[in-house]
């Protein structure tokens, strides 16, 4: 894990914001084991062979999931925004999250990256 994206992770103010972070991170790890992170843009990025394959993005009352490379995953309806390449889905606070499916998208989208 990138030290970088851990104190991106630590620096987050909103305690749930923080949290939700760490189990996106962790989201990502579960899907893709050999997954480089980075900070760019301010965001924590995650690539697959050097391909975008998710980011991590805060804002003051929400924390955004994008999955790269998601032309083909049958999301639910009106769960996610984006174009089909490029899938965001918003959680705002006292909101959960599926870690198994999230997951699951992931590896599906990075399979082909």
């Amino acid at each position: 894990m990138n030290q970088e994206v851990t104190d991106f992770i630590e620096k987050v103010k909103e305690p749930w914001q923080a949290g939700l972070c760490r189990e996106l991170r962790q989201v990502v790890h579960n899907a893709i084991p050999d997954v480089q992170e980075r900070i760019q843009y301010n965001k924590p990025h995650f690539l697959k062979n050097k391909k975008y394959a998710a980011v991590i993005s805060t804002s003051k009352d929400a924390v955004s999931f994008t999955i790269f490379n998601a032309s083909g995953l049958e999301l639910p309806e009106g769960l996610f925004d984006g174009p089909p390449e490029r899938k965001t889905v918003k959680f705002r606070g006292g909101q959960q999250i599926d870690g198994g499916m999230l997951t699951e998208w992931v590896k599906q989208a990075s399979s082909t990256l």
